[in-house]
């Protein structure tokens, strides 16, 4: 039954509706790719872990400004002062 219904629309229209889809679906991989690729320059951006003010916890994420630390809000932040080490990182369950 299924091929007597595909035997009303001709091989060549199939074939370019195929194809057709193909195309869009390419073009909607590049564009969610190219998107991710923008999104993620931006978030490379955020110069939080590079800071001073850093406190390397999760519960207190920066001293002077903590609800937009880690955030795309913290890009140009005023209060930002470069550190020369790395922030260390807690151990497990807040035992130093």
């Amino acid at each position: 039954m299924l091929a007597q219904g595909s035997q009303l629309i001709p091989p060549p229209v199939l074939g370019t509706c195929v194809w057709g889809m193909m195309a869009l679906f390419g073009w909607s991989l590049w564009a969610a790719l190219r998107e991710g690729i923008i999104r993620l320059k931006a978030l490379h951006q955020i110069p939080c872990d590079r800071c001073m003010y850093c406190t390397g916890d999760y519960r207190l994420k920066c001293a002077v400004r903590p609800y937009t630390a880690f955030t795309e809000e913290a890009i140009g932040c005023r209060d930002f002062e470069p550190t020369e080490y790395a922030v260390p990182k807690r151990a497990k369950y807040g035992k130093d």
